[in-house]
């Protein structure tokens, strides 16, 4: 988006055209095959697919590593936000990077340039419009530094408010957020009529934003991961198979990153292999590495993922009931390597 913005150095893989103001609309949570399943509920989006593609969200597939992937244009391993609950190496402690910890600098933690700081740099204005909670949040200032923060706290103010900014310069990126189509599906399930509902407010959403793009721009609407819900939850809390050897538990029940004692490696591995057999790929850090999983991982953030990534298919759920009361109550979870997570829209609509 940015090449086709102007901005020199940088590749256009997707072969974008050219354009003058550009408008991305993150949704989270809306799957391709989300998408593809409720063409009732989302008209508009859905008149948008014939000319559009899934993409691959990364891993693991969630809101923190991939908005800092939108944010930065390098993958996971690239730029550091490795999962939902990562180790901070040296310590005994876990940093959660959506809730964030005070005693850790975004800006030293995800050290990347990101895309509205290149922007800028280019002469390209930027702007990011979310929910007024997320200003100044870590993840934010990780994923989103450089970009003037507009505060919206509803959809009829992310879309004037969206709107305003792309005629502020003559040439802009903006960036639009919505969360709550994902915080619909966690508590009620993908599968539920509160999910499907919702979705027809998110495509209203992105007919009224199209329908105020100013001449020249062009709207993008993608996502930052799918979702699935969990039937099947193992926990991994308690259970000796699951415990033994195990220093701290991170990830999130579809995307578990487990870290070792020293020594204790191995035998994590292997016992987590043979207690998951069937429902889930239990990898090394180096084997998970080695895949590709996080793309090309930065020697100085290896330490970040765990000695063990396990990650399970079909509607499993590693869940952690004593220690992650919330999270292992969802319906609707994220994060696994299967497509129903993985792939996100494309879609793209615009104004001469």
């Amino acid at each position: 988006m940015l090449a086709a913005l102007g901005v020199p150095g940088l590749a256009n893989p997707l072969a974008l055209p050219p354009a003058e103001r550009t408008c991305l609309l993150v949704i989270d949570g809306l799957g391709w095959e989300l998408l593809r399943a409720h063409p009732e509920h989302a008209p508009f989006l859905t008149s948008l697919m014939p000319g559009g593609r899934p993409l691959t969200a990364g891993f693991p597939a969630t809101t923190a590593t991939s908005l800092t992937s939108l944010g930065t244009a390098v993958p996971p391993g690239g730029h550091g936000m490795l999962g939902y609950q990562v180790a901070v190496p040296g310590t005994r402690r876990l940093l959660n990077c959506l809730r964030w910890d005070r005693r850790v600098d975004p800006k030293t933690w995800q050290s990347t340039p990101t895309v509205f700081q290149r922007a800028a740099a280019a002469g390209v204005a930027p702007s990011y419009v979310a929910a007024g909670a997320y200003d100044g949040s870590g993840l934010s200032v990780a994923s989103a530094r450089g970009a003037g923060y507009v505060a919206a706290d509803s959809l009829g103010a992310l879309t004037a408010r969206a709107a305003a900014a792309l005629r502020a310069a003559p040439r802009t990126y903006v960036q639009v957020y919505h969360s709550d189509l994902d915080a619909t599906g966690h508590r009620q399930g993908c599968g539920s009529e509160d999910w499907a509902l919702h979705l027809e407010y998110v495509d209203l959403l992105a007919e009224r934003l199209a329908a105020r793009l100013p001449a020249g721009a062009r709207l993008y609407v993608t996502a930052d991961h799918g979702m699935v819900d969990v039937t099947d939850r193992v926990a991994v809390d308690a259970d000796p198979d699951f415990t033994h050897g195990v220093r701290l538990l991170g990830g999130e029940p579809r995307a578990r990153h487990v870290y070792a004692y020293k020594g204790a490696a191995a035998d994590v591995l292997a016992a987590w292999r043979e207690a998951l057999s069937g429902r889930a790929w239990v990898r090394s850090r180096d084997e998970a590495i080695t895949a590709g999983w996080f793309g090309d991982v930065r020697d100085e953030l290896r330490a970040r993922i765990g000695d063990v990534v396990a990650v399970p298919w079909g509607r499993t759920g590693l869940v952690a009931p004593g220690r992650e009361k919330p999270e292992s109550a969802l319906v609707g979870m994220h994060g696994s390597l299967v497509r129903e997570e993985q792939l996100v829209p494309l879609l793209v609509t615009a104004r001469d």
